[in-house]
């Protein structure tokens, strides 16, 4: 029986992207534990691993504390439970474990493999941040067996910074999406009808969506300030998500007298129904690897406005989305008024986007997986592990 062990920084990261991969499996008969921040573990990832093993590192990157005792408690676990492979996601996590096991892979017989939610080195970052994020890369690759990258800016990172040799940088289209719950005859007319009302759009008004984390890279005040210069009030625009820029950001819509027309609607479960009661979906964002949003707004058929950045723009190519510079006020209320008065325009958009989402479905990303650990496992048995 082969044993997995799946390593994120945060529980969050294992309910939004993970669970699917170890359901998958433990069906096949294998043991899969996780590993990730002393938080509150919630009942779907109890349920979903065979065990949770919680550490207490910081989500900061360079916290010299990720470096003292932690990995010494890593290497006990995987030392006592002998996995097959170890795979890691997520920057912060990423590089405690790769150095945790930095002596025991050969040793245990081990693979070790990094999956890259976006490199925190690229193009909007300063010089010296990118400099510091790609040493720490490169020293802790040497630490790994594979490297995966989930955008192809990514993927030529990799290898132009030899992160890994070519045949061990894996390209996967993202960590998938549910076609079968993200699709958009999962959502019948009248429950999006219910959205709009609950979120106070009548049925002849256009509804401007963002779902995203209230953080600096992900930057509403773009979206807030466009809105406001778009100046129509026949549109509104809703604002999903929480996080620490949630209150400044309401500040900021009454002093840009938008107040009445902008909704911040919370922590929301129902995604694909407000996706589906949408006029268009719009992420401004600075950085990202490959936005979920972004896939699951294609996935229902909804246009998409997006920055023009490393993973949107694998997503949004070739017609499937708008793209607009990073921060261009301008672009993107344009980019608003064209999808809200061009009918057939954001119809074709989004029937482009709809094809394109078909490519990042999750059943094939999970086989996508089946091979990479197939090559894992191959090569884990090309030497015996030293008892």
């Amino acid at each position: 029986m082969p044993r997995l062990l799946i390593v994120t920084t945060i529980p969050a990261t294992l309910s939004a992207f993970l669970l699917p991969f170890a359901r998958h499996y433990r069906a096949c008969g294998w043991q899969v534990d996780a590993m990730t921040r002393s938080e509150p573990i919630t009942p779907d990832i109890h349920s979903a691993f065979d065990h949770v093993w919680t550490l207490p590192w910081s989500r900061h990157p360079v916290n010299p504390s990720n470096l003292i005792g932690t990995p010494q408690r890593i290497r006990r676990i995987v030392e006592r439970e002998r996995y097959d492979i170890v795979h890691v996601h997520t920057s912060v996590a990423a590089f405690v474990t790769r150095y945790a096991l930095r002596d025991l892979r050969r040793r245990l017989g081990v693979c070790v493999i990094y999956t890259a939610h976006g490199f925190n080195f690229d193009q909007s970052m300063p010089w010296h941040k990118n400099l510091a994020f790609l040493t720490l890369e490169k020293l802790a690759s040497a630490w790994m067996d594979y490297q995966v990258v989930i955008n192809r800016t990514d993927e030529l990172a990799a290898i132009r910074y030899r992160l890994a040799p070519p045949d061990r940088v894996w390209y996967m289209p993202g960590i998938g999406v549910d076609l079968t719950h993200y699709c958009p005859d999962s959502i019948p007319d009248a429950e999006a009808e219910a959205v709009r009302r609950e979120i106070g759009v009548a049925p002849d008004e256009a509804l401007v969506l963002m779902i995203a984390e209230f953080i600096p890279r992900k930057r509403h005040t773009d979206v807030l300030r466009a809105f406001a210069q778009l100046g129509r009030r026949d549109t509104h625009l809703a604002l999903a998500g929480t996080g620490p820029l949630l209150e400044p950001m309401r500040r900021l819509a009454v002093d840009l007298g938008i107040a009445g027309q902008t909704h911040f609607l919370g922590y929301r479960s129902d995604v694909p129904a407000l996706l589906r009661a949408a006029t268009v979906m719009i992420l401004p964002s600075r950085q990202e690897g490959l936005p979920r949003s972004i896939l699951e707004a294609m996935a229902m058929g909804v246009p998409v406005i997006g920055s023009d950045i490393r993973g949107v723009r694998d997503l949004l190519a070739d017609g499937a989305g708008m793209l607009v510079p990073v921060g261009d006020i301008e672009a993107l209320a344009h980019a608003m008024a064209r999808v809200i008065d061009d009918r057939a325009a954001a119809r074709a958009m989004a029937e482009r986007g709809l094809e394109q989402a078909q490519r990042y479905d999750l059943q094939r990303i999970i086989a996508l997986h089946d091979q990479l650990y197939a090559a894992a496992l191959s090569k884990r048995h090309a030497y015996a592990p030293i008892s």
